[in-house]
């Protein structure tokens, strides 16, 4: 196959009888992200495996030259095999019986039932995120890392790998089981007294490590091998099976012998038997319905309904053993899904098939006491060895090569940090060398266990909560809508995985509960340790949680409608203005406490006066800068950054296009206008990578040079009157050390100063100005970092004087009905030395500020100065600007020097202009 660029007009020429992918290429010049993509997309194409011939006789996915990404396995050596292998497992051979004489055929049938909806549900979550895109080495780790994150993935990929530990050993305890029954003392191949294989636990384990040894020997060499063997070794089971059918049908019936082993029903001197009886209606009838008794193979362990599943269950879980084997099967994307449904309904098929064949032939006392009635009635014994042993063999190989590929999958992400980086390194041909030895030595330690139905819970249960995850990835995805998210394989929904998330959930407590909770809070542990410490934490793999959040965000949002808001639920959404970050750290913590759960957003006018001859976005890359800033601060915040001729137009864009739906800023804050010098207040952070961000905007740039006229600050000040937004001036902010103030005993207040120092009068105290900043004080105070200070409110007296008259009083126990109708609790306190020269005309249209307007601003300053020594921060009144036409625009000037006398030296101070009402005393 060749790959083409072509420009228009050019002529397609490709060799004869080779296909070509042609790439158009426009005449304009090529930016250099264009032609790396192209680079990247020919490098890929030309890597690419070679995969199953199309109808059309060219390769599927196509590749120049041979294979050399290590992706050699089919759809049946590689997925179809393991995974019926994995499936029939010791159950098949070994423990039917046990199901089904315990059980009875009815629960029997319910029970594959419950497992195989389970299972089904649980494929087709698998079979659609497999073939929602390319799937790499390590299957159900990689499938829910890549969708649920790092964290979440990693805790079920440890999970996981434990889980195929625990299965290999299952397995490969019941290989040893099947060798002793047979070949041991009064084995059933060599007949009453003979011994060609001692007995016992430790010969058992003996027996069992010797296979763990050849199955490591196996994987050591590669997934090939493994290929080949699992082929062969399905063929040798499948006519094992085979000739069990025909057993059935052919055989008459007979008495067999309980194994001595059984010490419930028969010690050294009384021997039972039990009998076959063929074909019977007695017989069937006899087995339909559970009688529950001992396992002769646990010491006499009473079972029950949940044994006896957590038994049958562990025999059907081999279902992730293809996507286990993901890195190396030529097409996963096709492989996964065909072949795991197939194997499944073939399991199936012969589980239900066996089962209705022991109810109608075999007597329970049989079927209970010996596990292993198979093989005397079959028509030549050696087959159900031969079944037995391959086919736990095969089970117990593909689950160690299987942990051996999530562990190396484990490695490559990091998740772990440097304690795998041993494995990553420990690669022979693509054969992860080190993983392997890892996974079989903790087989190795499993197998001291023993006993196949006790191991057998808790594979089940580890197996379980892995389906538990898979399904919930799939839910995810599903429910997130993405675009992306389009898998090939259609035969699933989101209640398809619901199903099976919750069936998996509730029958891993019906098989223990203890096992069950103790596999979910390990699980959590690792959650947390992983979000903490793992340096895989922050991979840009793509959570399914923003996914999710969008969507969700998206729905409420359109179900927010600004026409049904009420006062009563009135919250502060504000858009702070913010030139120069670095320098306003302080106030942006404090605005970030200030908006109670309400909408905060940082925004930002870059002035750029030719946008449009740009070459490219100039905010772009500021953007992450602002994020970062953002999460250095720990604030609960959102950016918007627009350009345009003036910041005075970039503030309109922002009041009105900020935030989303009902979602609008309500109360717009700037910063004071004045000549301090901007700190930087993140020169010593050593969350800043600093030499990275030097010279960049906005994380080193500050301006000591204002850019910005006075009049343009007052208009905008003014602009945002008209469009009915409150409005905040915070002055003396790069003062404030939260952290300081807060272990400052002297500092107990929070002053709200309700009058107009322009026109103070009493009526002040009750308009929509002094409401609002009433509101914001509460506020404040809400906040656990500020809940140590007293609200004190300043409230301007008519009289001006200590005699207080009939309208002072009532002017105060109307205040005071006030607050409490607004449940504010505050003191207030009485100004009885208001300056008495307040002007009678306050003159802002001269070049200069008027002397006597002056020396009222600065007795007033000396007054709040004076009233605010323990004070923390300061709410005053802010009278709206006065604007003037005139072309020396002296007015703005002059209002701007009255605030900055007014607030001179003062602390921490917010002057509030509210517009809208912001409180309510209705319930």
């Amino acid at each position: 196959m060749s790959v083409q660029a072509l420009r228009p007009g050019s002529e397609n020429i490709q060799n004869e009888g080779v296909p070509s992918v042609v790439i158009i290429q426009n005449d304009t010049e090529h930016t250099s992200s264009s032609k790396n993509s192209i680079l990247e997309f020919y490098k890929w194409f030309t890597t690419k495996a070679k995969s199953e011939i199309s109808r059309d006789g060219y390769t599927e996915f196509g590749s120049l030259g041979e294979n050399t990404n290590g992706r050699t396995l089919g759809t049946f050596a590689g997925v179809f095999s393991p995974v019926a292998l994995s499936m029939f497992s010791a159950l098949l051979f070994l423990r039917v019986g046990f199901v089904v004489g315990n059980a009875g055929l009815f629960e029997t049938l319910f029970q594959f039932l419950i497992a195989y909806c389970i299972i089904f549900f649980t494929v087709s979550s698998v079979c659609a995120v497999s073939t929602n895109g390319e799937v790499e080495g390590g299957g159900a780790y990689f499938m829910i890392s890549r969708t649920l994150g790092p964290e979440f993935g990693g805790s079920i990929g440890t999970l996981f790998f434990f889980a195929n530990i625990v299965s290999s050993a299952l397995y490969t305890v019941g290989f040893a089981e099947g060798l002793v029954t047979n070949f041991g003392p009064s084995g059933y191949l060599i007949g009453k007294g003979n011994k060609l294989l001692s007995a016992g636990h430790w010969w058992s384990f003996l027996y069992a490590s010797i296979l763990n040894f050849i199955n490591f020997l196996i994987c050591l060499i590669g997934a090939e091998l493994f290929a080949k063997t699992t082929v062969f070794v399905f063929i040798s089971v499948s006519v094992c099976i085979l000739s069990s059918f025909l057993s059935f049908l052919k055989m008459s019936p007979m008495e067999i012998p309980i194994p001595e082993a059984n010490h419930l029903v028969q010690n050294a001197t009384y021997h039972a038997n039990a009998s076959y009886t063929a074909f019977s209606i007695e017989t069937l009838t006899n087995n339909l319905y559970s009688d529950y008794g001992q396992d002769y193979t646990s010491n006499g362990l009473v079972v029950s309904f949940s044994t006896v599943f957590g038994v049958l269950f562990s025999g059907v879980t081999g279902i992730m053993a293809g996507a286990n084997m993901s890195g190396d099967l030529k097409n996963p994307a096709r492989s996964i899904p065909y072949g795991t449904i197939w194997a499944v309904m073939f399991t199936m098929a012969i589980y239900i098939l066996l089962s209705l064949l022991s109810a109608a032939t075999c007597d329970r006392f049989l079927l209970k006491n010996n596990y292993l009635y198979l093989m005397p009635i079959n028509l030549w014994p050696p087959f159900i060895t031969i079944g037995i042993l391959t086919a736990t063999f095969s089970a117990s190989l593909s689950n160690l090569i299987g942990s051996s590929r999530v562990i190396e999958a484990l490695a490559r992400d990091n998740i772990y940090g440097s304690y795998l980086n041993i494995i990553t390194r420990g690669t022979w041909k693509s054969n992860p060398v080190v993983a392997v030895i890892i996974s079989w030595l903790c087989v190795q330690i499993m197998l001291l266990t023993g006993s196949l139905n006790t191991i057998a819970q808790i594979n089940s249960i580890l197996f379980l909560l892995s389906y538990f995850a898979l399904n919930l990835a799939c839910l995810g995805l599903e429910l997130a809508s993405a675009p992306n998210f389009r898998p090939s394989f259609k035969y699933f929904s989101w209640y398809t995985a619901a199903f099976g998330l919750m069936g998996s959930f509730v029958m891993m407590f019906v098989i223990n509960s203890f096992y069950a909770s103790s596999s979910i809070g390990l699980c959590l542990f690792i959650i947390l340790l992983l979000h903490l410490f793992s340096p895989a934490r922050t991979a840009a793999w793509g959570s399914i949680s923003q996914a999710l959040i969008f969507h969700q965000v998206r729905k409420y949002l359109l179900l927010l409608d600004s026409r049904k808001d009420h006062v009563k639920f009135w919250r502060p959404q504000m858009l702070l203005m913010v030139s120069n970050p670095r320098a306003s750290c302080p106030l942006i913590d404090f605005v970030n406490d200030l908006k109670k759960s309400g909408l905060f957003v940082l925004g930002h006018v870059k002035v750029i006066q030719n946008f449009l001859d740009a070459d490219y976005d100039p905010v772009a890359e500021e953007y992450n800068d602002w994020l970062s800033l953002i999460d250095i601060l720990k604030v609960k915040a959102f950016v918007e950054i627009t350009v345009a001729n003036s910041v005075r137009e970039g503030l309109l864009h922002l009041v009105r296009i900020s935030g989303m739906g009902a979602m609008k800023p309500n109360t717009i804050i700037f910063g004071f206008y004045d000549k301090a010098v901007p700190a930087d207040f993140l020169i010593n952070s050593s969350l800043l990578n600093l030499s990275s961000s030097e010279g960049k905007f906005p994380l080193r740039k500050l301006n000591k040079e204002k850019s910005l006229p006075v009049n343009e600050y007052v208009r905008m000040i003014n602009d945002v009157l008209k469009m009915r937004k409150n409005v905040c001036l915070c002055r003396n902010f790069h003062e404030l050390d939260k952290a300081k103030a807060l272990r400052n005993n002297k500092l107990m207040y929070v002053d709200v100063w309700v009058m107009n120092v322009f026109n103070p009068t009493i009526e002040d105290a009750f308009d929509t100005t002094s409401l609002f900043m009433l509101q914001l004080s509460c506020i404040i105070t809400m906040v656990q970092d500020w809940k140590h200070l007293h609200v004190r409110i300043f409230l301007y007296d008519r009289n001006n004087s200590d005699n207080t008259d009939e309208n002072t009083v009532t002017d105060l126990a109307k205040f005071k009905a006030m607050l409490n109708s607004l449940r504010i609790f505050a003191s207030v306190n009485r100004i009885i030395s208001w300056p008495s020269n307040v002007p009678s005309d306050f003159n802002f249209k001269s070049e200069v500020l008027p002397e006597n307007m002056k020396i009222y601003f600065k007795q007033v300053n000396e007054l709040i100065l004076k009233e605010s020594n323990n004070t923390a921060v300061i709410f005053a009144y802010l009278p709206p600007p006065i604007i003037s036409e005139d072309s020396n625009d002296f007015t703005s000037e002059n209002y701007l020097r009255s605030l900055t006398e007014i607030t001179n030296h003062l602390p921490p101070i917010v002057l509030v202009h509210g517009i809208s009402a912001v409180t309510s005393t209705t319930l």
